[in-house]
């Protein structure tokens, strides 16, 4: 039952949001939280810098690829640096939004954008991750757990380089309380509802019948009086 409330929930939002999108585009739903990366640009850069490297040593000694790889390495880090800086991570009263502008791996070819909306009622969790290497260069990474309705695990979205994990992880699952609140709230006015209407109706059946037993009854006593009066007469 709380399976199907939810997908009803979920369908009902992203109707909205595509309604919104087809009706005005340039609209943008109210924020509550953003999330920063310009903090961790630098040991982002680094972090991953070093996995380049690393990965890039692995092949230079299996297949020599490794040195085609390091001589790429500055352009890799352009395109990290310019990954990163368009980042945008935000929380609307319905969704998670993440927008990102990456270079492809030719920049002069130009840039990719991706665009990724998670509605909040899907979310499961936030989990912040860090590995050992993370640890070293001071880089966290989140992820966006689905509750698994029509959608597979490895389409939770992962996220590198953000500076402020916990409190953006904090922001989400605060939302996500009010909204299961806000929809108990609506489940229990409706309950109310019904049963009053029930009552109504209850009590509306329960007077009825007293009153044409009542009705019947005025009526029969008059008859009576009326016969009374007729025999004195005579």
């Amino acid at each position: 039952m709380e399976s199907n409330d939810r997908i009803g929930e979920i369908d009902r939002l992203e109707r909205g949001l595509l309604a919104d999108h087809v009706s005005n585009e340039e609209f943008e739903e109210a924020v509550i939280y953003t999330a920063s990366f310009k903090e961790t640009e630098d040991n982002f850069v680094k972090y991953q810098t070093a996995r380049w490297v690393l990965y890039s040593l692995l092949l230079l000694l299996a297949w020599g690829i490794g040195l085609i790889m390091l001589l790429y390495l500055p352009i890799r880090r352009y395109i990290l640096r310019k990954d990163i800086r368009s980042r945008k991570l935000y929380v609307t009263p319905n969704a998670i939004v993440y927008k990102v502008t990456r270079p492809v791996p030719f920049p002069c070819f130009g840039d990719l954008k991706k665009e990724k909306y998670v509605l909040l009622p899907s979310v499961a969790d936030i989990v912040v991750e860090q590995g050992y290497l993370q640890s070293l260069c001071g880089v966290y990474s989140i992820k966006i757990e689905n509750v698994g309705v029509r959608r597979s695990l490895n389409d939770d979205l992962q996220i590198q380089g953000i500076s402020d994990a916990l409190d953006f992880r904090k922001a989400v699952l605060t939302r996500l309380s009010n909204l299961k609140s806000e929809a108990f709230s609506r489940q229990a006015s409706a309950v109310d509802g019904t049963s009053n209407l029930r009552i109504g109706y209850s009590r509306a059946a329960s007077m009825s019948p007293s009153r044409s037993i009542r009705h019947d009854s005025l009526s029969h006593s008059g008859d009576l009086a009326v016969l009374h009066n007729g025999v004195a007469h005579l």
